[in-house]
């Protein structure tokens, strides 16, 4: 079972010889936003310098999100809004990441908004120019045969982008798979803080869920425990990444 929280570390050091603190909602997403702009500024330049990608660029449609592009949405964003693409790059020498959004708007307060539909007309014309501006030495997109998380991008999405391009940019087009597993799978300092907290949640429901006011020998079954712990999870406003699993092992039962 998995449980995806956030918490601040400050409610950590709080909470460090109590139970283990669940923020609402509205101070949950002020963290992840906090988070996603500490991993663009900490974690991501790293990564790009790492796999050699100076340019990486995101693209999603509403309502069909590259699994990527989701973990640079504002904690108030659901989806895409209708074709959003992120252009990330990065100058070298040391220099800030240039953070734009080819969209209608701006995502969040790190990717600035940099296409306009009245004033630059097609969004894949913007996005071609703001290449060409830039010209970049790789430009990585997320397709992947190996990883599901790093093949976000759709056929029609592919497509179109390959066709917006000028053949001396397209040459440069590879997959951005390294980049993208790295970016997933790499911590900043405050989500290594926030992890211990995440444990502690995780262990408390477990060991509630093995209790005498859960279990009655003879009549509860696995997967009414397997429900409780859904049930419990939802009362405390988080998600299971999986549903709970809950098997009985013996002394005597073969080892797995």
């Amino acid at each position: 079972m998995r449980i995806i929280i956030l918490v601040t570390s400050v409610l950590f050091f709080q909470a460090i010889s109590a139970d283990a603190i669940i923020l609402p909602m509205r101070e949950r997403a002020q963290v992840i936003d906090e988070i996603i702009d500490e991993r663009i500024e900490t974690v991501l330049p790293d990564l790009m310098e790492r796999t050699g990608i100076d340019m990486w660029v995101i693209i999603s449609r509403e309502y069909n999100e590259d699994p990527v592009l989701k973990t640079f949405l504002p904690s108030t964003w659901q989806t895409a809004r209708r074709r959003t693409i992120l252009l990330i790059y990065n100058p070298g020498s040391g220099e800030p990441l240039e953070t734009l959004a080819v969209a209608r708007y701006g995502v969040g307060k790190t990717f600035i908004k940099a296409w306009d539909k009245e004033l630059h007309g097609d969004q894949w014309k913007r996005l071609a120019e703001l290449i060409e501006e830039r010209n970049p030495n790789k430009i990585g997109i997320n397709y992947s045969d190996t990883f599901a998380l790093a093949d976000g991008i759709t056929h029609t999405e592919y497509d179109l982008f390959l066709e917006s391009l000028k053949p001396v940019h397209r040459e440069k087009v590879i997959s951005a798979e390294e980049l993208a597993v790295g970016w997933l799978e790499t911590r900043s300092k405050t989500e290594m803080i926030i992890y211990q907290q995440i444990c502690r949640i995780a262990h408390e429901i477990l060991a509630a869920g093995l209790t005498d006011e859960v279990i009655q020998p003879g009549i509860t079954t696995t997967n009414d425990v397997a429900w409780w712990y859904r049930d419990r999870i939802r009362e405390l406003k988080l998600t299971a990444w999986f549903h709970p699993s809950v098997s009985i092992q013996r002394e005597t039962s073969p080892a797995l």
